[in-house]
């Protein structure tokens, strides 16, 4: 996995889009119109932060299975959020699927009138 393919992936689902509100190498990927747009993926050179879970204990499962290449993130990690790297122990399918759930979890916190057409599909 790189972090182009990643937010090819990320950008790839409804209504997701790119932002840089800190001026990284790399963006954020957020769901949802404008200032009410979430974040569901940060992007780095070598790995993508994720909701890993709805709680901080779904979150750990990451944290188990991958002790090399997971970790809580910085900040928000006490809310399920998680750091995935890209080296190569968690494979593409699983690191695209946490994408996959971390964009599921956090669309269906928005409401309703900012969900995108098609996020459950």
């Amino acid at each position: 996995m790189d972090v182009a393919r990643m937010q090819e992936h990320c950008l790839a689902k409804p209504g997701a889009w790119a932002d840089n509100p800190w001026d990284h190498d790399h963006p954020v990927v957020k769901v949802g119109p404008g200032e009410a747009g979430k974040i569901f993926a940060f992007l780095a050179a070598d790995g993508v932060g994720v909701k890993g879970g709805p709680s901080r204990e779904a979150a750990d499962e990451w944290l188990q299975r991958y002790p090399d290449d997971a970790s809580v993130m910085a900040y928000i990690g006490r809310s399920g959020w998680n750091d995935l790297s890209f080296r190569g122990a968690i494979p593409d399918d699983e690191l695209l699927e946490a994408v996959d759930e971390s964009y599921r979890l956090v669309v269906a916190k928005l409401p309703l009138r900012h969900r995108p057409d098609g996020w459950d599909a």
